[in-house]
């Protein structure tokens, strides 16, 4: 095979087709082990510096789209471009097979329209929707591909056929440019006109019409012809098969309007058409009327009533047949059903602030456990029976988070304290079992084993007698992965399935694992974690609650995904993915209905918590830190599979992109005079630091490597040294490291124990450094030492919080230290560093709702006075009911 030349850390392995917007060869991420799609432009980008230029500029743009049913792109060498890799036969491979059937085109059309809706609320614009662009993954999925490109490869020259025309791009009158593919064009697009969303609405209208009749609705020998037949031919709807749902016929009436001041407006309204045409009953076939008046003469009379007699005679011959197979059938299935659980009185569900944690139904489908929070911020499981009427606390489980259910449904086991403990469901004392500083999950094994995620991230999962006794790997961490979370026990007891993927990721891997290894192997990418019930894998893809067969016994995927229920809440947060579902072995369903509660923001409060204002969009965010100046915030933010650092700009609510590689970029940190931004990077396989100037210019430089995973903590105020936490040896834990930013300097332990050392921060004068360690706690103190040079004395620490916490930040003055306390609670400690000693003095808790994910998330004003902080929307969804769902699987075979 003759291929292109090799490009950056990229193995080029097959070709997998051309068009007019290049090749595309499949490829190996040799950094990230993942397999990619790399498409190469045409030959004449390189003789244009401006047009590769605007080419990367818009492919940045488009890699912000972040969607499940948009192929993403994640990232731009030279003349290359790095996309998701789809698998599967393209939309135009399906349809040249023939029609594609109503209850098959309808979801597909439906995902489209949910991909251009994302798109198109985003300001980007395909300009390029045809079937060749769509992909039908063998999950069920649709991808939209190359979205946007038309615009970023403007001017491309135009081709001939225009049966399979390529993306063409032409110059035109000065009234505009035509982009686009002819047989897919809008008249506007045709005619050479600007064109907004609305040619992509029209695109769609051919899309669909397309599947519906298995035929191409414009053509011609040329281009020219093509586009001459969209201009002047009216759409002929008669060619849709009788099936097709009236509201899929209006639909298709409203998008193909030639003129797009009386077109459909927005693809939102055909992703609601589409939706309830699926929930349609068919339309009836027409029946001739029979009687005196329906015929001109006898013989066309005779005509009409032969088929009737003769489908009396078989009705009669079909009832009795019927009758007689009715009688020997089994009862009939129990019907779907379903209800609801309020919140008991005087609470609310924990699933919005901090950690949502979900409500989990016994095996046996007997109750409900969950966990509520009181007015006075008090959280605790509660336990519901169904056939009660009410919920019931239970006591000894305050602050209990991620509860599971034994496999006999006797049992409860979750997380409190930075332990992982058990309760019998009815009362009684809770045991601990083992240590978890942060448990994200765990399942119970009928062999008698839990396996639990002790952290959210930074550790594979653990393993532990549910009698209690020394914990164990049960996993490791694949290359890429930081965190592995949310196991679920299979029926055989022994292999379970969990998720996996980047800490604070929208799209994780749901692998599985098994009690007999570490190891474990990959079964499907999806938006949560999945469980297994009734013969399915239940998991979110986007905010969708789908089915999938699955095969316990030969642990493999069967037949096609299924919805389940919409709008399921799910967290995309610092901690990860995490679905807000469960179900049992006897067919109960339970989930929390609503809005993401993934979607943070950069919130202004006071120091009573009250909301001031918000700052630039939402999103998947993470560590952030305000610049000096106080005009921006560098923000890590997760968008797929990619993490970067982007800058906010707080006076105009803007945001910019910083950081462009495909690998993850995180926990920024300000120089102090402003001029630049430290960060890590595992671009090179492991986390390193980079550093890159603040106005965006240059290129980023690797500020420092070495074998260990390093994260950049803070600047000491004269600019001369940087600190940073780093993984050590296996008697040390992770270390407070002290980095001289003189050239030829070396960096040196400030921090060194058997514990874990992370976060450190120095304070305004450079004096002290504050960090915190699990020396006492497994979830965290916040610690003070003086800072001092290699060599020089180390001095003596002095603890500052007073039950555990996390994330400490200075006021600007020195005079105050903030952190963050068990339960989300932002706590103020009066500080005097002026003399020898370091005096810690009285602590003030502040404010609830502070999310403790990977890094910083919070960041204080210089008066102390308020604080910059990712936070969920306000709390509108904790007082909404849980849905349950009785029987559920009967309603996918229908």
């Amino acid at each position: 095979m003759t291929g292109p030349l090799p490009i950056a850390h990229y193995t080029i392995t097959s070709k997998l087709g051309e068009g007019g917007m290049g090749e595309v060869w499949r490829a190996t991420d040799t950094k990230l082990g993942r397999e990619v799609a790399i498409k190469i432009l045409p030959d004449a980008f390189a003789q244009s510096a401006d047009r590769l230029a605007r080419f990367a500029r818009e492919a940045r743009v488009l890699a912000s789209l972040n969607h499940p049913n948009i192929a993403a792109i994640y990232g731009v060498e030279e003349r290359a471009l790095i996309m998701e890799l789809v698998e599967g036969p393209t939309l135009a491979e399906r349809i040249a097979k023939g029609a594609v059937p109503v209850d098959e085109a309808l979801p597909i059309a439906r995902q489209i329209a949910e991909a251009l809706e994302y798109a198109h609320e985003r300001g980007v614009v395909h300009r390029d929707l045809k079937p060749a662009n769509v992909k039908l993954a063998p999950d069920g999925r649709v991808k939209v591909l190359d979205f946007g490109l038309a615009k970023a490869m403007a001017n491309e020259p135009m081709s001939g056929s225009s049966e399979a025309s390529p993306t063409l791009t032409m110059q035109a009158t000065m009234a505009g440019v035509i982009m686009g593919t002819a047989a897919y064009m809008s008249p506007e697009q045709a005619r050479g006109k600007p064109v907004d969303r609305r040619a992509d609405i029209w695109a769609f209208g051919v899309l669909l019409m397309e599947m519906l009749t298995g035929g191409r609705m414009y053509g011609g020998e040329t281009v020219s012809d093509t586009l001459a037949s969209v201009i002047k031919d009216t759409p002929d709807l008669s060619k849709l098969p009788a099936e097709t749902p009236a509201a899929i016929r209006r639909l298709l009436r409203q998008c193909l309007e030639k003129d797009p001041l009386w077109r459909l407006q927005s693809i939102g309204d055909a992703r609601v058409a589409i939706k309830e045409a699926e929930s349609e009953p068919p339309p009836a076939p027409e029946v001739p009327a029979v009687g005196p008046h329906s015929a001109a003469n006898s013989r066309a009379g005779n005509r009409l009533l032969w088929p009737a007699t003769a489908a009396a005679a078989l009705f009669a011959v079909g009832f009795a047949a019927l009758a007689f197979v009715h009688f020997r059938e089994k009862p009939a299935e129990a019907p779907v059903g379903r209800f609801e659980i309020p919140p008991p009185t005087g609470t609310s569900f924990a699933v919005s602030a901090g950690v949502p944690v979900p409500s989990i139904v016994s095996p046996d489908g007997r109750r409900v456990v969950f966990t509520a929070v009181s007015a006075d911020g008090k959280h605790q499981l509660w336990v519901r029976s169904l056939d009660a009427v009410a919920a019931q606390p239970l006591p000894g489980t305050e602050g209990g988070v991620a509860a599971f259910w034994s496999p006999d449904s006797r049992a409860i086991g979750f997380g409190a304290e930075h332990k992982l403990k058990k309760i019998d469901a009815s009362g009684g004392p809770p045991l601990t079992l083992a240590d978890a500083p942060a448990l994200r999950g765990g399942s119970w094994s009928s062999q008698g084993v839990i396996v639990f995620a002790p952290d959210s991230s930074g550790s594979g999962l653990m393993r532990v007698s549910s009698a209690g006794g020394a914990a164990s790997p049960a996993t490791k961490l694949e290359p890429g992965e930081t965190t592995q979370r949310q196991p679920w026990f299979l029926p055989d007891g022994r292999h379970f399935l969990f998720e996996s993927g980047a800490s604070g990721g929208d799209h994780v891997t749901v692998r599985i694992g098994s009690l007999d290894s570490t190891a474990n192997s990959a079964l499907m990418d999806a938006n949560s974690g999945a469980i297994y019930a009734q013969g399915y894998l239940l998991f979110l893809r986007g905010s969708t609650l789908m089915a999938q067969p699955f095969a316990a016994q030969r642990l493999a995927l069967s037949g096609e995904a299924a919805p389940l229920a919409e709008h399921v809440q799910h967290a995309f947060n610092p901690i990860g993915a995490m679905g807000l579902f469960s179900a049992s072995t006897s067919g109960l369903l339970a989930y929390h209905a609503g809005s993401d509660t993934g979607t943070l923001r950069l919130t202004w409060v006071d120091r009573t918590g009250k909301r001031l204002s918000t700052a630039g969009d939402p999103g998947n965010l993470g560590a952030m830190q305000l610049s000096p100046d106080l005009k921006s915030a560098a923000v890590q933010v997760t968008e797929g599979s990619n993490t970067d650092i982007w800058l906010y700009d707080l006076a105009r609510a803007l945001r910019t992109r910083f950081t462009f590689d495909p690998t993850l970029d995180q926990s920024p940190v300000w120089s102090p005079d402003g001029r630049s931004i430290v960060f890590q990077s595992n671009r090179k396989g492991h986390f390193d630091l980079y550093r890159r100037a603040a106005d965006g210019s240059g290129a980023e430089e690797l500020l420092y490597a070495d074998g260990s995973d390093k994260r950049p903590g803070s600047w000491s105020s004269d600019g001369k040294y940087l600190l940073y936490d780093a993984t050590g040896g296996p008697k040390t834990g992770r270390d407070v490291w002290v980095l001289p930013l003189a050239a030829g300097s070396k960096p040196y332990p400030l921090v060194e124990t058997q514990f874990d050392e992370v976060n450190p921060q120095f304070s305004p004068d450079g004096r002290w450094v504050a960090y915190q360690s699990n020396e006492w706690s497994h979830g965290g103190d916040i610690y003070v030492i003086p800072f001092h040079l290699e060599g020089g004395p180390a001095g003596g620490k002095r603890q500052v919080s007073t039950a555990g916490g996390v994330l400490a930040r200075w006021r600007r003055d020195g005079k105050e230290l903030f952190y963050v306390a068990p339960g989300g609670k932002l706590m103020a400690v009066e500080v005097d560093g002026k003399g020898a000693s370091f005096e810690p003095g009285k602590e003030t808790a502040l404010f609830g709702g502070m999310i403790t994910g990977s890094g910083f998330l919070y960041d204080a004003a210089p008066d102390g006075k308020s604080f910059l902080a990712v936070l969920p929307p306000e709390q509108t969804t904790d007082a909404q009911p849980i849905t349950v769902v009785q029987n559920w699987a009967a309603g996918l075979k229908k």
